[in-house]
């Protein structure tokens, strides 16, 4: 959201969000930690806890995520030019950096300097080894988990076969992996709701169906199940990036490491969201490395709520069956 930088009134001054490169008002005399908590305000709304000015990492829920996580996390520092960041570990490190005021002073920045690259390495260690929990849970998973149920009520509802999915309990296990290591998962329960392990690497990340052969395509797509019916209509290896905003990072990967292959993004069509992230980050990874598009072929009869090929897939089966 834009902040039109306006005339000053008496008794306040500008200071300058350095990430978002928003201006915010903030009285001369105000509390810090209130102004810092205004500029969080403007990223995250007003349903977030107030800071606190101690210098350390605080984790918190971020309105509109997942009930009991903590993506948010923030750090204040107090003394000196009260300064810090915040944002969310989602965001793949696009953290926003605050100050009460220009450093007077070439000593000031060099001060503020230092303790940015020190939060920034903070952040780095931090999240290494939330990423390495969750690996190891997700190792741990894995290995005591089952082969899929075909009846599994979500591969029902999808019309898809397992593929090597993992059952724990009523849980279906979709493995994520990196580089070649499986590092994460994500968890779809019987009534379709999906979750990644907590703090689990997630881009560049992704979820391999058949095996990618020189010269042969590999279609990168969104979810798992729009993989495994692109896989099983057309038999070529699918990678299942599971985030639209993650294609990109997964066709580079890819291209890298088997240089050979035929890369085409394979992409949903959100058509009921004004933004249709589905069809804008696909379009934009293709045109980035030159790879082939493909989007559902709709003839118009289709309900809007259809956006990817396993939608598809299903509305046709369900036309195809005989009216009682």
């Amino acid at each position: 959201m834009a902040i039109k930088q306006q005339k000053s009134p008496k008794g306040t001054e500008l200071y300058r969000n350095n990430h978002s490169r928003q201006y915010v008002t903030t009285a001369f005399n105000c509390d810090p930690a209130h102004a810092f908590w205004d500029a969080m305000v403007v990223v995250f709304g007003r349903n977030i806890p107030r800071p606190l000015p101690d210098g350390e990492i605080h984790r918190f829920h971020v309105p509109g995520d997942r009930q009991g996580s903590k993506n948010g996390a923030y750090q204040l520092f107090p003394d000196s030019i009260p300064s810090g960041w915040y944002g969310t570990w989602k965001d793949g490190g696009k953290w926003h950096t605050w100050s009460s005021r220009q450093p007077a002073n070439s000593l000031e920045a060099e001060q503020l300097r230092q303790r940015s690259e020190r939060a920034r390495l903070q952040r780095e260690i931090e999240l290494k080894k939330s990423h390495q929990e969750a690996t190891e849970t997700a190792l741990r998973l894995w290995r005591n988990a089952c082969p899929a149920d075909p009846n599994h009520p979500y591969l029902v509802a999808k019309g898809c076969q397992p593929h090597g999915l993992r059952q724990l309990g009523h849980m279906l296990l979709v493995p994520l992996y990196h580089e070649g290591q499986l590092i994460n998962l994500q968890c779809i329960f019987p009534d379709g709701r999906k979750r990644f392990l907590e703090g689990g690497m997630t881009k560049g990340c992704y979820s391999p169906l058949g095996i990618i052969e020189p010269g042969q395509p590999v279609y990168v797509c969104e979810g798992w199940a729009t993989g495994a019916t692109i896989h099983e209509e057309t038999g070529a290896a699918v990678a299942c990036a599971m985030t639209a905003s993650n294609l990109l990072a997964v066709g580079e990967y890819l291209r890298r490491r088997y240089p050979e292959a035929v890369l085409i993004f394979g992409a949903d069509d959100d058509r009921q969201n004004p933004n249709n992230p589905g069809r804008t980050y696909a379009i934009k990874a293709a045109a980035a490395m030159g790879c082939g598009l493909v989007l559902p072929p709709w003839s118009g009869a289709e309900p809007l709520s259809c956006s990817d090929f396993n939608d598809l897939r299903q509305y046709l089966a369900q036309q195809r069956k005989p009216q009682s």
